[in-house]
């Protein structure tokens, strides 16, 4: 199971099929802003309701949209199938922090990524504060698991994308460089908090890319650079 937090996540979790189990709500929420929600599921759910500081209490947070869904997980697809038609993905090597998962697929879903891989070590994207910090779009935009088994550069390859890591180092190409929107298939990759990316990854990539900077800063916050690395290259605004 998974909690969905907010009717903004809960009804993206719904369009996107997944079965919910119960409610935990404001009681104000029931005749309000869940009301739609509700009358989308069968009348048997339980729906267990109680006054917003009861909830802070039974919880141990203050709920920011008062409402809160248990619900199945789906089951993941392959990297195979999630990369079917699929001309620009991310790829998230052991992004650890729930908030910047959901913002970094907030940001993938706005810029014309077709899919997000991550590895195992990394945060689950139906984490609560992923899922909501994401506003709902982890259930939009296809993702699953890397192999742990296998080299995921290969597999990529096979399936005929070129990798191109975020890093820094002295024989990066630029973000803006011709060769990176011509790829017909291209994988931004990107790596967890403070360390960045594993030489070994940056090693066998196609690519090793970075984001201008200025005023002696040298890199971005992950999930700020997803953003800037998805709008430059991906199919939002690249016409391959």
């Amino acid at each position: 199971m998974f909690i969905a937090e907010s009717p903004l996540v809960i009804g993206r979790a719904l369009d996107g099929g997944c079965v919910p189990l119960s409610f935990l709500m404001e009681t104000k929420h029931v005749e309000g802003k869940a009301a739609e929600i509700l009358s989308r599921c069968p009348e048997d759910i339980p729906v267990y309701t109680a006054e917003l500081d009861v909830l802070t209490q039974l919880t141990g947070f203050k709920l920011t949209r008062g409402m809160l869904c248990a619900m199945r997980r789906p089951a993941l697809k392959s990297v195979a199938e999630i990369c079917t038609n699929a001309r620009r993905i991310a790829v998230l090597e052991n992004v650890m922090n729930p908030t910047n998962i959901g913002a970094i697929f907030r940001s993938a879903a706005a810029l014309g990524m077709d899919a997000v891989l991550l590895t195992a070590a990394g945060s689950d994207p139906l984490y609560r504060r992923a899922s909501r910090v994401s506003m709902g779009t982890v259930f939009q935009v296809p993702w699953t698991y890397l192999p742990e088994d296998v080299s995921w550069q290969d597999t990529l390859h096979d399936l005929g994308f070129k990798t191109a890591a975020m890093a820094l180092r002295d024989d990066t190409l630029p973000l803006s460089d011709p060769r990176l929107e011509k790829e017909p298939k291209l994988a931004v990759v990107l790596g967890t908090e403070g360390d960045g990316l594993a030489n070994t990854t940056i090693e066998h990539c196609d690519y090793t890319v970075k984001i201008p900077m200025s005023h002696g800063v040298d890199s971005l916050n992950v999930a700020a650079a997803s953003a800037v690395a998805f709008y430059q290259l991906g199919t939002l605004h690249n016409n391959v």
